[in-house]
């Protein structure tokens, strides 16, 4: 069949998390379940939660589901045998645990063949005073281990004030944790692979300590990275668009909206949150807080509005 204009509108799905709160719903507006939600998946086929199309030819198909089924239509000229991304928003009413991600080739041997994890973070809000933790102080695997049997976290971890509209590029390798008080936007690669390090000794939904995976954390550390001294944007603005990231797995651009633009798109698909505002993108109206893909075919994507989107690509 032909390559489809149509948007791809997306559901998400919801993560109950120890560590999550309800600014899901309080910000967004999103129906939640019950109880501490984390975590938003908003654009994802991945199997721990795959988004339902609504709306459109495609109305209650899984996004995994178009991209094995329908590819050359929606995505022509991607790749992978999996969608790439997946993006989502993460409420964090407390700390998360202290954690570590592995690249694709040590994912790819020890974890059953999955992608690695390498994610970025936009600030969307945080209470005064939040900080989180990007990188670290050891210079070897014997100084963390030293360091973490020794309990010596505030030396050892690396803790960076945050404000709205910060911006965070966390690799493979740099240990990490979002801490409470914080909402985030996260585009990542389709993997759910993460090695916590510490986990403040805090129960499970069992009531047992989760579990801990310092012996892989101890492989995967990037110990020569350096640690990011803000997440102050310094990338200039051009036509409302600011580069936030582009590296070999993904771009990211947050858009500003005023009044009318026009978006490249030069993509196999163009992922778009809106996070702020509302207006259209192609004609169809949007507000803050949807999701959507845009299919290759739309090469000049028109918004319209007052708005503020995160686009994210391959």
């Amino acid at each position: 069949m032909a390559a489809t204009n149509e948007l791809i509108r997306l559901e998400p799905v919801f993560h109950e998390m120890i560590w999550g709160g309800r600014r899901l719903a309080d910000t967004f507006g999103y129906e939640i379940p019950d109880g501490p939600i984390g975590e938003c998946w908003a654009i994802s086929a991945h199997p721990h939660g795959d988004c339902r199309v609504t709306g459109g030819r495609f109305d209650g198909m899984l996004l995994s589901e178009l991209w094995e089924e329908h590819r050359d239509e929606v995505f022509p000229g991607a790749t992978g045998d999996r969608f790439p991304l997946l993006i989502k928003i993460i409420d964090a009413a407390s700390d998360l645990s202290i954690q570590v991600h592995p690249d694709d080739a040590y994912a790819a041997e020890h974890e059953n063949g999955s992608l690695g994890k390498r994610e970025c973070w936009y600030i969307l809000d945080c209470d005064e005073g939040a900080t989180i933790i990007v990188g670290q102080n050891a210079r070897s695997r014997e100084e963390f281990a030293q360091m973490v049997e020794e309990g010596r976290w505030s030396e050892l971890l690396h803790e960076v004030p945050i404000r709205r509209g910060d911006f965070f590029q966390i690799d493979a390798g740099t240990v990490h944790a979002i801490k409470g008080g914080t909402l985030i936007l996260e585009v990542q690669q389709s993997s759910d692979i993460t090695y916590r390090v510490y986990d403040y000794d805090r129960p499970g939904k069992d009531g047992k300590p989760r579990e801990l995976h310092l012996a892989q954390s101890l492989d995967v550390i990037d110990y020569g990275a350096a640690a990011p001294a803000s997440g102050a944007v310094s990338a200039p603005e051009v036509d409302g668009v600011t580069v936030l990231e582009a590296n070999g797995i993904y771009t990211v651009e947050r858009v500003r909206v005023d009044g009318a633009a026009v978006l490249a798109n030069e993509n196999p698909f163009l992922c778009l949150s809106v996070i702020d505002g509302s207006g259209t993108v192609a004609g169809q109206t949007v507000a803050k807080g949807a999701h959507l893909i845009v299919p290759a075919v739309l090469r000049e994507v028109e918004l319209a509005g007052e708005m503020e989107l995160i686009a994210s690509h391959v």
